[in-house]
């Protein structure tokens, strides 16, 4: 039997979340500058994402703990997972996530795994950077990602870093 999917866009201050989810789970959440239509209905768990959503941006969400299905290759999941793991407020390198999944010679491979999450900002792939502290790859753009950033306070308003 195939799964009912659920869409909806939900507007930040640095874009639209396209948001998509089957009756119980989120398996999509991407930046865009244009809207997905929204869904007829929309299912407890796309509510409870939007919530959760305007808590962040609010500034008082720094964990979600919504339902995710997100679809990828085993290697991908482990990445995606280890990206739960990094706290509000916190980065983590690109090398520091190859040695925890799969050893050193996994950067290249950890990079590509963060650029393909399906489920951004909530799978933190943003917190992620270079060794040397570039902000370095973003599938949301990296204004975005420099925007998160400051969102959370890992970076000062009116700091810039080098982006590549």
């Amino acid at each position: 039997m195939l799964a009912t999917f659920y869409t909806c866009s939900y507007q930040t201050p640095i874009g639209y979340l396209n948001l998509a989810a089957t009756d119980t789970h989120l398996v999509s959440c991407l930046f865009s500058d244009i809207a997905y239509p929204n869904s007829p209905e929309q299912p407890a768990v796309l509510q409870q994402t939007i919530t959760q959503l305007n808590e962040y941006f609010a500034g008082t969400r720094r964990q979600f703990d919504i339902p995710m299905q997100p679809e990828g290759t085993d290697f991908q999941q482990k990445v995606w997972a280890n990206l739960l793991s990094v706290p509000f407020g916190k980065t983590v390198s690109y090398m520091a996530v190859a040695r925890a999944v799969s050893g050193e010679k996994a950067i290249r491979a950890v990079g590509a795994a963060n650029g393909k999450n399906p489920i951004c900002l909530i799978v933190p792939c943003h917190r992620v950077i270079g060794s040397d502290g570039s902000l370095t790859g973003y599938a949301g753009g990296l204004w975005r990602k420099e925007w998160l950033l400051k969102h959370e306070g890992i970076l000062k308003p009116t700091q810039q870093l080098t982006l590549f």
